[in-house]
This record gives C-alpha cells, sequence and structure tokens, in this order.
C-alpha cells in the first residue's frame, strides 16, 4: 500500500503517475481540505475534485483546474444577474457541487460522499479528505486575515503573506483510513506530492496525532520538491516562502518538513543543495510535463522508498 498526501495540480500530477503503475487498490490519497469553502450556497472541494477530474480522465489541461470540455452558461447567467463571478464554476463542475452538498446536507460525511463520486466517474484508487470536519486555511496578508479562495482566486495571490492559520484543525478528526493506513504492516511508503507545502500539506500535517503517526510509521515518508531551480512550476509556492523570509529552494522545503521526511526526491537542476538536505536525497527529472514525465516521476519516488525501506 502506497499513502499520497496531495494537494493542488503538483499533487494530482503525481497521483496520477502513481496510479497508473500502481493495483488501484494500493493507492489511498488523501487530500487537503483546508482549501475547501462555501460559495453560492454550495459545498466546494477544490483539491478534492482536482484529483479525482485528474484520475477520471476529466481535467482541464488548459486551466488546470475544472473539467475539460466545459460550458459556462451558469456563469454567463450569473453575470447577467449581477451575481458574484470571481470564482468560476462550470456547468458541468457545479453538478458535482450541487450534489456533494445535498448529500452533506442530509448528513453524509464528506468521506462517503468522494467515494461514491469517484466511483460513478470511475476513479479506481481510494482518494479520500484530510477530514470529515471543516478546516479553513486563512492568511495574514498586508490586509489582514484573509480566506485561502480570496487570497489565491479573487487577489490572485497579489497580497504579501505574513502568517498562516487551519482553522478548525486542532478540533478535526483525522479521517480514520488514513490513520489506519499509517499502521499497516502492508504500508510500502508514504509519498509526499510536490504540493504547496504551507498550503497543501501543513493543513494535513495540522491534524491531531498526524505528525506522530507520520514519525511512527514503520514505511519510509518520501517527498518530491515543489520547487526547481528556485521557483515553483505553478502556483504562490515561492513567493510565499520568500515573504515568510525563506530561501525559495528545494533545500528549504526539505528543512521545513524537518525530521518529518526518510526521503527527498529533488531535480537535477538542484543538484547544489543536497549537501543541506537531511533527508536521504534521490536525484532525478521532477518536472512533468507529459504523462510519460508523471509515471516516471511516481517511479523515481517508489524506488527511493524501496531502497529506504531496505536500508532500514
Amino acid at each position: 500500500m502506497i499513502v499520497a498526501l496531495s494537494g493542488g495540480v503538483g499533487g494530482a500530477k503525481l497521483v496520477l503517475g502513481l496510479s497508473r503503475i500502481l493495483p488501484p487498490d494500493e493507492l489511498l490519497v488523501v487530500c487537503n481540505t483546508g482549501d475547501d469553502f462555501e460559495h453560492l450556497g454550495l459545498s466546494i472541494s477544490p483539491d478534492l475534485d482536482t484529483v479525482m477530474y485528474t484520475l477520471a480522465g476529466l481535467a482541464n489541461p488548459e486551466l488546470g483546474w475544472g473539467r475539460r470540455d466545459e460550458t459556462w452558461s451558469f456563469m454567463e447567467t450569473t453575470a447577467m444577474l449581477g451575481g458574484e463571478t470571481w470564482f468560476r464554476l462550470g456547468d458541468r463542475d457545479l453538478a458535482v457541487h450541487v450534489e456533494r452538498t445535498r448529500r452533506l446536507r442530509l448528513g453524509e460525511s464528506l468521506t462517503s460522499v468522494t467515494l461514491d463520486l469517484c466511483r460513478r466517474l470511475g476513479v479506481g484508487p481510494r482518494v479520500v479528505p484530510m477530514s470529515d470536519d471543516p478546516v479553513r486555511t486563512r492568511l495574514l496578508t498586508d490586509h489582514g486575515w484573509i480566506d485561502f479562495q480570496d487570497y489565491f482566486v479573487r487577489q490572485r495571490c497579489e497580497p504579501s503573506v505574513r502568517a498562516l492559520e487551519f482553522h478548525g484543525a486542532a478540533e478535526a478528526r483525522v479521517q480514520p483510513e488514513f490513520l489506519a493506513a499509517l499502521t499497516n504492516p502492508a504500508l510500502s511508503a508514504v509519498v509526499v506530492c510536490p504540493s504547496n507545502p504551507f498550503i497543501s500539506v501543513e493543513p494535513i500535517l495540522a491534524l491531531p496525532g498526524v505528525r506522530a503517526a507520520l514519525a511512527a510509521c514503520p514505511a519510509p515518508v518520501v517527498a518530491v520538491s515543489p520547487i526547481i531551480g528556485g521557483k515553483a512550476v505553478k502556483g504562490p509556492t515561492a513567493k510565499i516562502m520568500t515573504e515568510l523570509g525563506l530561501n525559495p529552494s528545494a533545500e528549504s522545503v526539505a528543512q521545513r518538513y524537518g525530521d518529518l521526511l526518510d526521503g527527498y526526491v529533488v531535480d537535477l537542476a538542484d543538484t547544489s543543495e543536497v549537501q543541506g538536505i537531511p533527508a536521504k536525497v534521490t536525484l532525478g527529472q521532477t518536472f512533468m510535463r507529459t504523462l510519460e514525465d508523471r509515471e516516471a516521476v511516481a517511479r523515481i519516488v517508489l524506488s527511493a522508498a524501496a531502497k529506504l525501506r531496505r536500508r532500514s
């Protein structure tokens, strides 16, 4: 079994690579839900949906979010009526949010809804939220505290970030299947995808007991750097690191994770940083342009984990 911690487009890319070289029942994907929010009366789960659409072959390759072959009648009508249009919901995507909201209001858990939506869309691996309880990422900026989607979408990551908090994380219950997997003797590795460490991975780590469970986990924890040559492939990772006083580098991300990691996969462009990284480093080409790239990086990660298991 492989457990993958995922958030954002970078996480979904590696999850897709893993899904193509592993049997479906050997991959459990745990998604960040700190990005979740309520909009137009609907429950939106961006990271869960990005993974679901990616694994179902429905992701929009041009936008990096939402579904391909989308139509926009709903948003066009909303604009005509003077409604909020800063967060765009395509017509096909909208159906997912409406159905999720309906079922959550009937008392179904986010885990149950997610697993059933994935099943109906033909997704093989199990995809679960990090928690069924609400956790909301908030950022302290030069405009005060704002919700993540306000920062990320409405304000396009323009405000400077001073600090982050994960509202509700201290009281949230970890998704049970996630915790159970970390003690499963069949677990081969925990993979920390090349997601933004601050807004995609740290909300998961902020849940009670997760860091301790990962530290006690018998399988190696292997992360893939989201930084290549001092830049983020996508998203505000490098910008946030700079604003928090950190050097935007693969080494800085590894130091942020600290002794949580047993292994760390770094792009060849960052070979010079290897000496400053506390975990066992594996070098490789990690920029995932094509489907073949995604599979290749997945193989590098699994190979690194296998070597760590043999060493232990």
